[in-house]
């Protein structure tokens, strides 16, 4: 994994808004696909992107990850379509839950809102559901039952 971004991927994760992050891949690369959305605990989403080939990026998959309220926290480039439990697997490989080949990132932008995904799926994650209206999910996290 490239440990320093490129300038395309860097500026992508800089609007921290998902909504400018969406608008800003349309600007600079025109139409994009959307190919999943996974949902990880109350607090992590994943947005599996797929935009044309580029020079501004090594890959034509972006995965952007985002808090509860459409945050930024990360964006990743690669040249395949991950899966999700090999995504996870590779987030948290202590984690026996996920399982799958591990996406080869290319590159990583992070940003402030930041923080280690795997905090959200310990047994004692915060939640905002009440114990009663909450069920684990695979893998961890919490989500509505």
């Amino acid at each position: 994994m490239t440990t320093t971004p490129s300038e395309a991927l860097q500026e992508l994760a800089e609007s921290l808004v998902l909504q400018s992050l969406l608008d800003r891949v349309r600007a600079r690369w025109g139409t994009f696909d959307i190919l999943d959305h996974w949902q990880q605990g109350e607090f992590h989403h994943d947005l599996v992107l797929r935009i044309a080939p580029t020079s501004d990026l090594p890959g034509s998959f972006l995965v952007v990850a985002t808090n509860c309220n459409g945050g930024v926290k990360e964006v990743l480039c690669l040249a395949e379509l991950p899966a999700r439990g090999g995504l996870w697997h590779a987030r948290c490989p202590d984690n026996p839950e996920f399982e799958g080949r591990a996406p080869e990132v290319l590159e990583c932008a992070r940003t402030a809102h930041w923080f280690d995904p795997c905090e959200l799926l310990l047994p004692d994650a915060r939640s905002e559901l009440k114990e009663e209206h909450r069920e684990r999910q695979c893998g961890g996290g919490w989500k509505a039952r």
